[in-house]
């Protein structure tokens, strides 16, 4: 209990952040507290002077008035708080605590002293000074609890054991009302105190939390405009950085352009090593990109395997023709994943403010135009945006919507070229092409929508589409087999199986009458996912040949691996064919490899 006690008159040593709330509140308070603590004085001083007692009743209390101004002087200079460290703040409050108890001791004393020379309502009014400063004193210091607790138990102490019993206790009752006066300014000190305390602790708690909020909004906008594989700038910063562009109206010309970068060849790494290597090699290629780009570009990361790069400066089309060189040296380069050594290229379009100033869409829509223009007619290539390439982009745009109207319009047909057997001259079998002649712009060569159709993924719907015509019309044709062609699209698509499956379930085509026919490049491109095709459709008795044969690098390890039932050799390589000639000694080797692996040989564009 009596430790409980003392601790309510003990000095805490609470946080930093609780002693400078403390100071300030005594900056403002304590200089208040000793000017009524100066008037008080002058007042009782002026009551009780006696001239032939000059020492208790004028020098004392002049004394006391001194010390009072000069304290109330250096704490008034405190509100401009100035740079005072934790470890000073602390010292200063136990400084003024002190002081409180010492001051407060002073008075009292001095009281005491002269309250046998006044008269009895001199007394009165002596009792009543004290009580003001004792409540006065302990309101300005309620931030500290001590200093207010000291101060009040003094004040108690001193109405009983001295005020209530000298004179015969004519002062009895005023005593009493000073002594629970005291005792309710405790209470209240205490907790106002510990309200002050939970004050300052809630006002940190909401700080911190203001922080924490502040940090993490910043945190989230950081992210917002970052790709998190890369760590660079992604398409909503690169667009945000574009509209403002935009908004500068004075922008003077061929000072910004922008570098669209496409890699070449990156899906097939995705998809024959994992997604996990496909990011690591874009991580790899973001951190040789961003160190090879200059100051006045800003490198940004847009989509799976898509970067762009904008750059603001003078004769910015120039040097946005030297950055895309630069960057397609650095794609080029082989990249070490997990021990395998990947490599990919890189297809770049460039567009810039030459002529008249462009809006950031457009800019943007034409450095992807000449970047699509590289991917289909010359990968690896750099192209700066002409607008002959938006006639091909609208083509392309055009013949994709005939695609998927003419399927569901019935537009297209299959026709059949006859594979015949070169010694008895009967046809065998027969290959599905796809013709387009129902068109209603007018029939267009499959040269012209194949490549159209692959790229957007509608030869999904194409393929499934031939195959299911050709396997009704052939259903009655028992003798002859059919022969269809795979795209890599198709043999890529999880589901292929089991369309190729339903569908020879509803023609009732049987599973042995049917090839498949991929091509040498698909092959070469991703072969781990192609034998594992050629397999599984050799397991559904569907046989599989190589089509376009000769025209790559197909090794002989793999053509025993696939599992081939046949070998279509090109007919760029039936061209001049004579006897004596190279191609005839190519054409003779091909067949006789052909049947050591025990597989047949058809040749393509024999005419004669």
């Amino acid at each position: 209990m009596l430790r409980t006690v003392g601790l309510l008159f003990k000095l805490d040593t609470p946080d930093h952040e609780i002693a400078r709330a403390q100071f300030r509140s005594l900056a403002k308070q304590v200089p208040l507290l000793y000017l009524i603590l100066i008037c008080n004085t002058a007042a009782i001083t002026s009551e009780f002077f006696r001239a032939e007692m000059p020492f208790r009743t004028l020098v004392i209390p002049t004394i006391l008035c001194v010390i009072a101004s000069v304290r109330a002087i250096w704490w008034l200079r405190q509100n401009a708080e100035r740079a005072i460290s934790d470890e000073d703040l602390v010292r200063l409050i136990r400084r003024t605590c002190n002081l409180a108890f010492i001051l407060t001791m002073a008075f009292e004393i001095w009281s005491a002293s002269i309250y046998g020379l006044g008269r009895s309502k001199s007394r009165g009014q002596l009792i009543f000074f004290l009580s003001l400063t004792e409540v006065s004193t302990i309101f300005c210091l309620m931030s500290i609890r001590a200093a207010a607790m000291r101060v009040a138990a003094v004040s108690m102490a001193w109405s009983i054991g001295y005020f209530a019993w000298i004179g015969a206790g004519q002062n009895m009752v005023e005593s009493i009302v000073m002594f629970f006066v005291s005792g309710g300014l405790m209470v209240i000190a205490f907790r106002y105190n510990s309200e002050f305390t939970q004050m300052i602790h809630s006002r940190r708690d909401l700080r911190l939390r203001q922080i924490e909020s502040e940090t993490l909004s910043r945190e989230n906008a950081r992210i917002a405009v970052t790709d998190a594989l890369s760590g660079l700038p992604n398409r909503r910063h690169l667009l945000a950085r574009l509209d403002t562009l935009e908004s500068e109206l004075d922008r003077p010309l061929d000072s910004v352009a922008i570098v669209f970068v496409d890699l070449d060849g990156f899906k097939e790494i995705n998809d024959a090593h994992g997604h996990h290597a496909g990011d690591l090699l874009i991580g790899s290629l973001s951190e040789r990109l961003r160190e090879t780009c200059p100051p006045y570009a800003t490198l940004a990361r847009i989509g799976g395997d898509e970067f762009a790069v904008l750059v603001e400066t003078h004769g910015a089309t120039a040097k946005a023709v030297a950055i895309a060189k630069r960057y397609r040296a650095e794609i080029n380069l082989p990249v070490l994943v997990d021990q395998h050594v990947l490599q990919v290229g890189s297809s770049i379009g460039i567009a810039g403010n030459t002529s008249a100033p462009l809006k950031a869409s457009e800019l943007l829509r034409r450095a992807d135009t000449a970047m699509y223009h590289v991917k289909t007619h010359a990968k690896g290539e750099i192209a700066v945006y002409q607008e002959t390439f938006d006639e091909g982009r609208l083509h392309r745009i055009a013949v994709q919507a005939q695609i998927g109207a003419g399927l569901a319009r019935n537009e297209f047909d299959v026709v059949y070229q006859p594979i015949v057997n070169a010694k008895s001259g009967a046809i065998v079998a027969a290959e599905a092409l796809i013709r387009w002649p129902g068109r209603s712009e007018g029939p267009l060569s499959p040269d012209h929508f194949i490549g159209i159709a692959e790229a957007t993924g509608q030869i999904l719907s194409i393929g499934l589409f031939v195959l299911e015509r050709a396997c009704r019309d052939f259903q009655r044709l028992t003798s002859i087999k059919l022969s269809v062609n795979v795209s890599p699209a198709q043999f890529r698509d999880p589901t292929f199986h089991r369309q190729v499956a339903h569908i020879l379930e509803q023609t009732r085509f049987p599973a042995r009458r049917l090839q498949f026919e991929i091509t040498e490049g698909y092959l070469l491109a991703d072969a781990y996912r192609a034998i594992d095709g050629v397999r599984a459709f050799r397991a559904m008795g569907i046989s599989v040949a190589l089509d376009d044969f000769g025209t790559g690098f197909t090794s002989i390890h793999y053509l025993q691996s696939y599992g081939f039932s046949h070998i279509k050799i090109d007919k760029s390589l039936l061209e001049d064919l004579h006897r004596e000639s190279k191609a005839s000694m190519l054409i003779e080797a091909a067949v006789l490899l052909a049947k050591g692996l025990d597989m047949r040989v058809v040749a393509e564009g024999v005419e004669t």
